[in-house]
């Protein structure tokens, strides 16, 4: 079975790190100590998401390594980073605030357009988190819920966040493993666990959530598609057409697409309610997606295979790219392609089709 490398980033962590320099000969720092170290290698190193802040561009990756470029791709700096844990993700809602998140459980906060960072939180807090909240809030099944965040306590700092999304600076979601989603509404001071606001009952891993339109949705493991209920404040389960891995969803008003494993996607046009397969005609894993402005949609794989779709994600044709390199992430921005994989950021024009 294959993964992307967000997914094999975080499952691969070891929670700690050797560095000569801040330790002795033969001792071990937790990476979550360990501030991400300036590097010139930092852009070919592994690299898992992109995200856009205003007119800033903004990867994450490998050891903690975040790098920001202000030309569109061309030149690139590294920013301070207090940790040197592997990062999955990246968004900005407004141009000065973004959060990132990755392995070990840690949530990054950036004030400054991803210059510096702060640590909100990381997995040694979460598990008593996750008894403060359930012991001053029991719910109906709380007993269960209780036994899950001693467990989370106990095993400590491993589990990893894969996705986040912030509807604006103070209001947003973190998930990821086994089940793992918090909610914040003042910008990430505090944290709320939703554990007992998900349908997903054998605590499946969550890959990848995106609002599309008014509409937030998360996928994951096993075919997992989830809805959130604005009413009820919580995330309903969809009924879904592919029982594996979901890795990305993505789209917008009246279009609703989702892609993973073994190049499956599924595409709704209302909503969720009823879904559709789709042939990409890859066999491999798809890892990463974006949409251009003219309202193309773009695939790309663990392979390093790209696609578009120019009928609403009805139909694919392969795209020329210039380097075949595996793809965690992508961005289109104006007339360039920016993706970013295990070898770093690769920028070019616009591929067409073949």
């Amino acid at each position: 079975m294959q993964f992307p490398l967000k997914l094999a980033l975080a499952c691969a962590g070891l929670g700690l790190a050797l560095l000569a320099g801040h330790a002795g000969a033969g001792e071990f720092v937790d990476v979550l100590d360990l501030p991400s170290q300036p590097t010139a290698l930092a852009m070919s190193s592994p690299l898992a998401a992109i995200a856009r802040a205003d007119k800033r561009l903004v990867v994450v990756g490998q050891r903690g390594h975040i790098l920001y470029s202000d030309n569109d791709g061309k030149d690139w700096r590294q920013a301070e980073v207090p940790v040197s844990s592997d990062l999955t993700a990246v968004r900005f809602p407004t141009p000065r605030e973004g959060w990132a998140v990755g392995h070990d459980g840690v949530v990054l906060h950036s004030a400054d357009g991803g210059e510096h960072w702060t640590r909100q939180l990381d997995g040694r807090a979460i598990g008593q988190l996750m008894i403060d909240y359930y012991t001053a809030h029991p719910q109906a099944d709380n007993e269960t819920l209780l036994e899950q965040s001693r467990r989370m306590k106990e095993e400590g700092a491993d589990k990893p966040f894969l996705d986040l999304w912030f509807r604006n600076a103070q209001e947003g979601f973190v998930i990821g493993a086994f089940n793992l989603i918090l909610h914040t509404s003042d910008g990430g001071r505090n944290w709320e666990p939703w554990n007992h606001r998900i349908d997903n009952p054998q605590a499946l891993h969550l890959t990848a959530l995106s609002a599309v339109g008014d509409e937030l949705f998360i996928v994951g493991e096993q075919g997992l598609l989830l809805k959130l209920d604005p009413q009820g404040q919580r995330f309903v389960a969809l009924d879904s057409p592919y029982k594996g891995t979901f890795f990305g969803v993505l789209g917008r008003p009246g279009l609703l697409f989702a892609y993973g494993l073994r190049g499956n996607a599924v595409r709704s046009v209302d909503g969720g309610v009823n879904w559709s397969e789709v042939a990409t005609g890859l066999p491999v894993s798809l890892t990463a997606a974006g949409q251009g402005a003219d309202g193309s949609l773009y695939l790309f794989s663990q392979a390093g295979q790209g696609l578009v779709s120019r009928d609403d994600g009805v139909t694919f044709k392969p795209l020329t790219l210039a380097q075949r390199t595996p793809v965690s992430g992508a961005l289109i921005s104006g007339d360039s392609l920016l993706l970013v994989g295990n070898r770093g950021l690769q920028r070019s024009a616009l591929p067409l089709t073949q």
